[in-house]
């Protein structure tokens, strides 16, 4: 993109050469109006709003406005506090005015400002220090906008917490994919089989493992070897830190074979 005086110039050299055709009235106007614009871009601010990228205890320079107000916004934040030192002169000193309403501050300076810039430290509500330094110059109201990267990274750290399912949703999912042989994403699937262990009548072996970061899911492979029918539960197939079990065969009879599913949490004893 141009910059204003690289497109006011272009401007003066287009006007310029639509006026010099002097046998064409409708180019003559057409220079007129351009050098016209000229004009009304040499005569704007050479400043407008300004929006600044600024990380925690960075320096913000900036421009103030001379004769009129200026408005500083935190971008997804809010001023909670300006510290400032207070010249003791009115005529080298400097107002701010902190909105309730949408947290920004408002700075101005009295008639025969003398000093160039002025400076202040401003905290915000979520925590971070920025130092102003602000040129003053220009008679039109300012407006500064103040980004920090990291508080988007807060943000989608925050969305990520809520969005993030619940043990019990977790644990349903979970237990759908091992039930359908399946991955999940957020899991290390392990297919392993471990040296079965005999409890009383049934003779139970691991087969499959998925851990992830806070659930662990064990698909068990329970057969009966005894002479009569087992009622299957939790209580028979699933320790104490259990969070959820599932059967696919709770009645189990003499020399049948069924799959458990278990899920416990992690770093539970």
């Amino acid at each position: 993109m141009m910059s204003a005086p690289v497109i006011v110039i272009v401007t003066v050299i287009g006007s310029a050469a639509f006026v010099s055709r002097a046998l064409c009235m409708t180019s003559r106007l057409i220079g007129v109006g351009l050098f016209g614009i000229a004009l009304l871009l040499l005569s704007a601010p050479a400043f407008a709003d300004q929006t600044i990228m600024a990380a925690d205890s960075a320096q913000v320079d900036c421009q103030a406005s001379a004769k009129d107000l200026t408005r500083i916004s935190l971008v997804e934040d809010e001023f909670a506090s300006v510290s400032k030192i207070a010249s003791g002169n009115p005529a080298e000193d400097f107002s701010v005015v902190n909105e309730p309403v949408r947290g920004d501050i408002y700075l101005s300076v009295p008639d025969g400002f003398a000093k160039p810039a002025l400076s202040f430290f401003g905290t915000s509500k979520r925590g971070y220090v920025y130092k102003f330094v602000c040129r003053v110059g220009g008679d039109q109201a300012a407006q500064i906008f103040v980004s920090n990267p990291a508080i988007a990274s807060e943000k989608a750290a925050e969305e990520g917490q809520r969005q993030r399912p619940s043990p019990q949703d977790a644990a349903v999912e979970l237990m759908q994919a091992m039930a359908a042989n399946g991955n999940v994403q957020g899991y290390e699937m392990r297919q392993r089989a471990l040296r079965p262990v005999q409890v009383g009548d049934l003779k139970v072996q691991m087969i499959a493992e998925y851990r992830g970061s806070d659930l662990t899911g064990k698909v068990l492979r329970i057969e009966n070897k005894g002479a009569k029918p087992v009622d299957l539960d939790e209580t028979t197939v699933a320790p104490v830190n259990t969070l959820a079990a599932s059967i696919a065969e709770p009645r189990l009879g003499p020399g049948q074979i069924t799959t458990a599913y278990l899920i416990s949490r992690n770093g539970r004893p």
